[in-house]
């Protein structure tokens, strides 16, 4: 059965979002052939197809079981005083990052987030942080029978949705979103307007629970220059 289009109001004027179910994706397959077949019908050049990076990463391998991290006391110290919905309110995934970066610029982060509230700034920690800490997603928000998995950001996106516009012949974006009015774009084909791709996405159509739709097609049903693409030169 065909997916149906989604048209919400807090999607751009004439920007059409419809959801594609696909099989789950496991590690080591092919999502670029498992996308192609899903939008097939579906998604025609004009439109582009936006994939979950959760998605990309676990087909890439990008993806630590939280069983086999042991974090360190400033990991259980600092999650302990991460709010509630934070990735880093997890000591295994907090773990991961101090991996990557090392403690002095996690420590300097957790001091710059102490003072900024004292001043009335918030969010110092994650913009001390950056890519080390966004590039990650706590294990509670992953589908089955993923739940145990923190997932790391996916490899060369800009490569992969190319790759996916050569098999397809519809542009692709690799995209993170939530359901916090929030979306990134992490990856995309040549000519695609990455800033109107995030406004258009900003819903999360691809929800964040066990829709299992984690690639979205974007369709322009509107008169004038399609907005998802930039303006030819």
């Amino acid at each position: 059965m065909r997916p149906l289009a989604v048209s919400r109001p807090e999607l751009p004027s004439g920007v059409v979002a419809v959801p594609v179910r696909t099989q789950l994706v496991h590690p080591g397959e092919d999502l670029i052939a498992i996308v192609t077949d899903a939008v097939n019908g579906i998604a025609r050049p004009g439109d582009v197809i936006a994939i979950s990076e959760t998605a990309v990463a676990i087909a890439q391998g990008q993806a630590i079981s939280a069983e086999v991290v042991r974090p360190s006391k400033l990991a259980y110290f600092l999650s302990r005083h991460a709010g509630a919905l934070a990735t880093v309110s997890q000591s295994e995934s907090l773990q991961i990052v101090i991996d990557q970066v090392g403690q002095p610029k996690v420590l300097f982060a957790a001091i710059m987030h102490v003072l900024g509230r004292f001043v009335g700034q918030r969010g110092l920690f994650y913009r001390v942080m950056g890519e080390a800490i966004t590039a990650i997603d706590g294990y509670t928000g992953t589908l089955p029978p993923f739940g145990n998995q923190i997932v790391l950001s996916p490899l060369e996106p800009d490569a992969f949705s190319q790759s996916v516009k050569e098999k397809s012949g519809v542009d692709c974006v690799v995209v993170d979103a939530n359901d916090l009015e929030k979306a990134k774009i992490l990856g995309a084909s040549h000519g695609v307007n990455r800033k109107s791709v995030e406004y258009a996405l900003l819903s999360n159509p691809h929800g964040n629970s066990d829709e299992q739709t984690p690639v979205v097609v974007l369709k322009w049903r509107s008169p004038g220059a399609n907005p998802l693409f930039e303006a030819a030169s």
